[in-house]
């Protein structure tokens, strides 16, 4: 095999890759904000985990389209959600907090 197909068997994989690592922190973003307990910690599995999945299946859309226009304005794309979302999940936790919302603690009866 020569050089330019073995890059491109590269390129596609990392591509599969990108796409499942994206899938799963997505994954494990929803099953975050549906199972956890208050505000506080969704906002956290909201910020943390969907930044991730976002980010890789932005990588991975890069990385299908090439670095001409599409590609450069994707990778500013993540730019942008890696700064807006824990901005996001920051304002909205104060917000929780301004309005007295009490965090969940263990052995605390609301779920």
């Amino acid at each position: 095999m020569d050089a330019a197909g073995t890059l491109g068997t590269l390129r596609v994989g990392l591509i599969v890759v990108f796409t499942l690592l994206g899938l799963f922190f997505s994954f494990v973003s929803m099953t975050g904000v549906l199972r956890l307990p208050d505000v506080y910690s969704r906002a956290h599995t909201a910020s943390q985990a969907d930044t991730l999945g976002a980010g890789f299946g932005l990588a991975a859309v890069a990385l299908a389209v090439g670095w001409e226009g599409a590609g450069f304005k994707t990778v500013l794309l993540l730019f942008f959600i890696f700064v807006t979302n824990p901005t996001a999940a920051h304002a909205i936790a104060r917000a929780a907090f301004e309005e007295g919302i009490v965090p969940w603690t263990e052995g605390d009866d609301r779920r």
